[in-house]
């Protein structure tokens, strides 16, 4: 049945050899394209932005490494359970297409509440708000909640315009930065490597003498930090929302997804290292987002410091464009289903070859995100209020996953690649423990915001989920009721773009 899904839009469009020609001359993504969709997405600003929040929630150097240690094996977990996914449906749309394939009933449940997940969150906020940070760092100029926003906000507009006026300049543009992305985490690597020789304009910092000292018996600490660390890796499932326009989607996502995530995972722990070699403990923390650039004022000097600052925005918007680059496309395909209003207008390419309705509504949801938290807490709320709903739909993922092994025969489930079904009830476990664990009281001091409750991204992220069955519950429920007609869905296919999109229909109730 998986396959059959999976194969059925390809042999309808070879019955018309001249829509199969558009379509795939469509597939403009190959593997190094994807590796980069993957790189740039990950690699944002995480890996130089939380460190310091993730030191000073675990509390040691040691508990700091192992957090990295279990964020890189739940990656590695999810990153299996998004490969099966996508071999066996390979299609735009990720996470999308699995659960529709899955939860079936009621019918557009599962759809309507993705909706609320990918509509009312603006993924590129914070690495907006992060390039202002370090753009004015650079500058010498005192970061203030207006000129920081204000920069950021220049930041998603380029990226936005950019993916929504020259589609192939966009994709050069994310190898290129991926490329300086690469050489600044190496170089911080080095550092870190000079650092360990005694290459340092300071005092050696001996944080690895005794690496467990002041561990933090918090829950709630070690929780928060964890999703830190997982924020560092949200992106390995980056290359699943374009998988219609890449060549040969099943080959390119087993070769550039493993690959992606094995080279990230290994920079992240030596970047780690690297940190606590040339920055005293007591600095790490006062740093906050500019840890990195705290390594390299301590081996290379002031001017060396400022220099980094530059690399760290331009890895900021590297990882900008990566993230309106797929989300745009998740609008796209919700408009192609049609269960947004004016769908005709999210699912089109129009006018230049790019689905720039979905790019612009992502871009106005990360503007309102970025702008509305008061200072100081907004870059932790806007990490967590993202990375909680992504915990709890990677929960339903995992679990219709499960239900697939346990009914592999009446589904037919036989992709290329297995992930598993101990890594997939691992990726579960995982994903219950963070939607549940964020729940517990954090001890005094302990907590992620200055002036929030402790809980509210939880709620918040809940509610964006929930707010998406709400509208589900008006459009496919109520209304047909109130209205005496059923859905009926329609396949359109454009004849110039080759795409197809679903079309709803009222059919009146026979009495």
């Amino acid at each position: 049945m998986a396959q059959r899904h999976a194969t059925r839009i390809a042999d309808d469009i070879h019955d018309d050899g001249s829509l199969y020609q558009v379509r795939q001359e469509k597939r403009q993504i190959g593997i190094t394209s994807a590796v980069f969709l993957i790189f740039n997405r990950m690699i944002g600003t995480g890996i130089f932005a939380t460190p310091s929040a993730i030191f000073t929630l675990s509390g040691s150097v040691g508990l700091t490494l192992f957090i990295w240690v279990a964020g890189m094996l739940i990656a590695a977990a999810g990153l299996a359970v998004y490969l099966e996914f996508g071999t066996a449906i390979p299609r735009n749309g990720g996470e999308k297409n699995y659960l529709e394939y899955v939860f079936r009933k009621p019918r557009f449940l599962a759809t309507g509440m993705y909706t609320g997940y990918v509509i009312l969150l603006g993924w590129a906020g914070s690495n907006s708000v992060v390039f202002g940070e370090y753009i004015l760092h650079a500058a010498n100029v005192e970061v203030g909640r207006w000129n920081q926003r204000g920069i950021g906000l220049a930041c998603i507009t380029t990226a936005f315009l950019i993916h929504g006026l020259a589609l192939k300049w966009g994709l050069r543009l994310q190898n290129l930065l991926g490329v300086i992305k690469l050489g600044i985490i190496l170089l911080i690597v080095v550092s870190g490597w000079v650092a360990l020789a005694g290459g340092l304009k300071i005092d050696k910092p001996h944080n690895f003498d005794n690496a467990f000292k002041g561990t933090t018996g918090s829950a709630y600490g070690v929780v928060t930090a964890l999703y830190n660390v997982i924020w560092s890796y949200i992106g390995y499932s980056n290359a699943n929302y374009a998988l219609s326009e890449t060549k040969n989607p099943v080959r390119t996502l087993k070769i550039a997804a493993p690959l992606a995530l094995g080279s990230v995972a290994i920079l992240y722990m030596f970047v780690n290292i690297a940190y606590f070699a040339a920055v005293p403990a007591e600095e790490i923390i006062a740093s906050k987002r500019l840890v990195a650039a705290s390594l390299f004022r301590n081996v290379f000097g002031p001017k060396a410091e400022r220099a980094l600052s530059v690399f760290v925005a331009l890895s900021a918007f590297g990882n900008v464009l990566s993230v309106i680059f797929s989300q745009g496309r998740i609008v796209q395909e919700l408009g192609r289903e049609g269960i947004l209003p004016f769908s005709k207008l999210w699912a089109s390419n129009r006018p230049f070859n790019a689905p720039l309705a979905g790019l612009f509504e992502h871009w106005l949801v990360s503007v309102i995100i970025m702008l509305a938290p008061p200072p100081g807490d907004a870059y932790n709320f806007i990490l967590n209020v993202i990375s909680y709903p992504l915990a709890i739909v990677n929960t339903f993922v995992a679990g219709a996953l499960i239900h697939l092994y346990l009914n592999r025969q009446k589904w037919n489930w036989n992709p290329p690649i297995s992930a598993s079904l101990p890594v997939v009830v691992f990726f579960l476990l995982s994903n219950i423990y963070l939607v549940v664990a964020p729940f517990v009281p954090p001890s005094e001091g302990n907590g992620v915001y200055e002036s929030l409750p402790y809980w509210l991204h939880c709620v918040v992220g809940m509610a964006i989920i929930v707010a998406g069955g709400v509208y589900w519950l008006i459009w496919a429920v109520i209304l047909p009721k109130i209205g005496g007609y059923r859905l009926e869905r329609e396949v359109v296919v454009d004849p110039l773009d080759g795409w197809e999109r679903h079309v709803f229909k009222h059919v009146p109730k026979i009495s």
